[in-house]
């Protein structure tokens, strides 16, 4: 009888369990799933009381937004500028973390303390002292500019990302590593960068998404020439109100980058979330 009872409590969690991350899959795919579907639809559907309800398919929001604009040239800005992000981000700020990790020295805790509090600053204050600087030296509208805009505010994230992966692999690898003749810096690539890859993998999509996804330093430090995709999606906004078809089918073209790079990683994805214990 006690393990009937046993068994059929743990059906139930699992039940249980189940049940509220289907509930939880939903909460986060309708958005998802409510803008995919609009962006197939006519304006006159679109403005259907039931979101839902049946249409009639049509690609014209898509020819808009690929033929009759520059989106194209737009989803390539985004692309160069975040991908050269990551990089530069995730290079300096895992050897940076290495540091953190492994050597002690004056100021160091300050040091740290300090880029933490960096990644704490609303970027929006930041926004105007930024575009003074990058006027002053001719960067405004250049890739440049805005990919050290990016790297400012992401590679503090990416340093207290991949830290407790270094502070978790045993000293000993490195001191077996440095007596059989291999300089610091090679341990360091052979040894630590090997072992703390799920830790890179996840500060890098990150890095990857937080870049891709940026508007407000776009918006200010970017001019006609470099405008990315989120800001080519606000320019929807006509004279008469927003071009709903418009936007949601941008806003489509803009997710198939991030889910086909979340899809390709996931495994490290789930992995160094777990390692690095975030929620």
């Amino acid at each position: 009888m006690l393990n009937k009872d046993v068994s059929k409590w743990k059906l139930n969690k699992k039940t249980i369990f189940y049940f509220s991350v289907l509930i939880l899959l939903l909460i986060e795919l309708f958005p998802i799933v409510l803008v995919f579907l609009t962006s197939f639809k006519s304006q006159i559907a679109i403005y259907n009381s039931n979101p839902f309800s049946s249409f009639i398919p049509t690609l014209d929001n898509y020819k808009e937004v690929l033929i009759e604009r520059t989106f194209l040239i737009n989803l390539k800005n985004s692309m160069i500028i975040a991908l050269v992000t990551t990089v530069i981000s995730v290079v300096f700020g895992v050897m940076a973390s290495y540091s953190f990790a492994r050597f002690k020295f004056k100021g160091d805790q300050k040091i740290g303390l300090a880029i933490l509090a960096s990644r704490m600053i609303p970027p929006i204050t930041l926004s105007v002292p930024l575009f003074l600087l990058m006027r002053k030296v001719s960067l405004l509208d250049t890739y440049l500019g805005l990919i050290l805009a990016h790297v400012s505010f992401i590679m503090p994230y990416v340093i207290w990302m991949t830290l407790p992966f270094f502070q978790g692999i045993p000293k000993a690898y490195e001191e077996a590593a440095l007596i059989d003749g291999c300089s610091r810096f090679g341990a360091f690539l052979k040894i630590f960068v090997p072992l703390v890859a799920p830790g890179l993998v996840v500060s890098a999509t990150f890095s990857f998404l937080f870049s891709w996804n940026d508007f407000l330093y776009a918006l200010i430090l970017a001019g006609s020439e470099l405008k990315t995709a989120p800001i080519v999606v606000s320019g929807f906004i006509g004279q008469f109100g927003p071009k709903w078809g418009a936007m949601t089918a941008a806003g489509s073209l803009i997710l198939i980058p991030i889910f086909i790079f979340a899809l390709i990683l996931q495994k490290y994805i789930i992995s160094g979330l777990a390692v690095g214990g975030i929620d």
